[in-house]
């Protein structure tokens, strides 16, 4: 419910004695909001060794995690309501690239002859306060959401203001009227409860691409070689001396392929990219289960397997880890965004337990075929989006969901015509 009521709708009132005030968190002040998650986790992790208590370095990773989740929701709506609309994917997905990046900082940091020894882990926990630092001290300089300002709140003003600070010139008439154009479609209609759009029909294909596309990027199993990549690699075959290093090389990959989806998305498009991505994490997943098959049998085989973890991440971070995040941006407006990214969060994050739980016993139980059921979830997954995800690159909102609408009231047109064929209104080929 956090992101709910952050993002209280404007037109929400609260009466004082003397008359009404609105009171409301923007996108900005909602991520400056949420280092006070951060900076709390990092105080009491840094402070834990000192009072001897584990139970405050469990309540610092809850509130790093209550952090984390809100940060990746919140900042791609933030760039994406924030961006030119043949630009909005590519800014959108420099959210995945940052925190692609942060995980080969952290990999770096958490090695030995850093941070990662006895002596020192109490650094390592509280370290990632220095990001959250980094953006107490430039993001209040920054304009709020444009669309935000415009759609929630209705100045016009601050909107034009904030669209010129952010392009560093005049603004385009043409820019301008699409934000109008929303904001005329969602006139008189109040902030959207999460529950509530699982009974709207009108986004119900919305809906359903958002929750299944992700729980794929979690339930595809890239996240379990972060979790246990030390255990695959021992599996594999690599020695324990190279394994810390052999692990910044995943984090490293993902971060290289998260740069090269960002150059690629406004190019290339949404459903190619995670196509393409979920298609080669089926093959390389194959490819690894036969690689550890034959492990035993081939001196070599070790190194095809760590090759394949490689390719795996790489091909990841292609598509489903940056693209994933900019959907509910396109595809819902601006009354149902902040509902539509909280039931997409908690869907990764509800996905990334289970797969976090499980894949112990998947490891245990399938042995060298417990890749298997994530190369599964991968080709379902690119089944999907071929078939039912429609492009949304370089669209207007109302274009994207007009796409949509086909597949929402479809069977309701099909009915509308059968009624009108029978009254005798019109024929069956001009009612279909």
């Amino acid at each position: 419910m956090l992101p709910q009521l952050l993002f209280k709708p404007s037109s929400t009132r609260h009466s004082w004695s003397g008359g009404t005030s609105s009171w409301r968190i923007t996108r900005k002040k909602c991520l400056l909001l949420n280092n006070v998650f951060l900076m709390t986790g990092a105080l009491l992790a840094v402070t834990s060794r000192a009072a001897k208590s584990f139970e405050m370095i469990i309540i610092s990773r809850v509130l790093v995690g209550i952090n984390a989740g809100i940060s990746m929701n919140v900042q791609p709506m933030y760039f994406g309501e924030s961006a030119p609309k043949h630009l909005r994917g590519a800014i959108s997905l420099s959210s995945a690239v940052f925190t692609a990046f942060g995980v080969v900082l952290g990999q770096v940091v958490g090695l030995r002859e850093i941070l990662g020894s006895e002596p020192c882990w109490q650094y390592l926990l509280a370290s990632n306060a220095i990001p959250g630092l980094v953006q107490l001290l430039t993001l209040p300089w920054f304009p709020e959401s444009p669309r935000y300002l415009l759609i929630d709140r209705g100045d016009k003003e601050a909107c034009i203001k904030a669209l010129r600070r952010l392009r560093g010139c005049e603004l385009q008439s043409s820019e301008l009227d699409e934000i109008l154009q929303e904001q005329a479609d969602t006139k008189g209609t109040r902030a959207r409860r999460p529950w509530e759009l699982f009974t709207d029909r009108s986004v119900r294909w919305q809906l359903i691409s958002v929750m299944i596309i992700s729980s794929a990027m979690q339930l595809c199993g890239n996240d379990s070689i972060y979790f246990y990549a030390s255990y695959i690699f021992k599996e594999a075959g690599i020695s324990d001396d190279q394994i810390q290093y052999i692990t910044i090389g995943t984090g490293t990959c993902e971060f290289t392929a998260c740069i090269m989806c960002n150059l690629l998305v406004e190019r290339k498009g949404r459903r190619f990219m995670l196509m393409g991505g979920y298609i080669l994490m089926t093959v390389w997943s194959v490819v690894f289960t036969i690689a550890l098959l034959f492990e035993h049998y081939t001196s070599w085989m070790p190194y095809i397997s760590m090759t394949c973890i490689f390719t795996y991440i790489l091909s990841f971070g292609l598509g489903p880890a940056g693209v994933t995040g900019v959907l509910p941006t396109e595809i819902f407006n601006q009354t149902a965004r902040p509902a539509a990214y909280m039931i997409a969060g908690s869907m990764m994050w509800l996905n990334l337990f289970i797969i976090g739980t499980i894949f112990p016993f998947l490891v245990s139980e399938l042995s060298e075929y417990c890749f298997v059921p994530f190369g599964a979830v991968c080709l379902l997954s690119a089944l999907f989006v071929g078939l039912f995800l429609p492009e949304t690159k370089g669209k207007s909102l109302s274009a994207i969901t007009s796409e949509f609408d086909k597949l929402n009231f479809k069977g309701q047109d099909e009915k509308r015509a059968e009624a009108q064929y029978q009254l005798g209104e019109v024929s069956l080929s001009t009612a279909l």
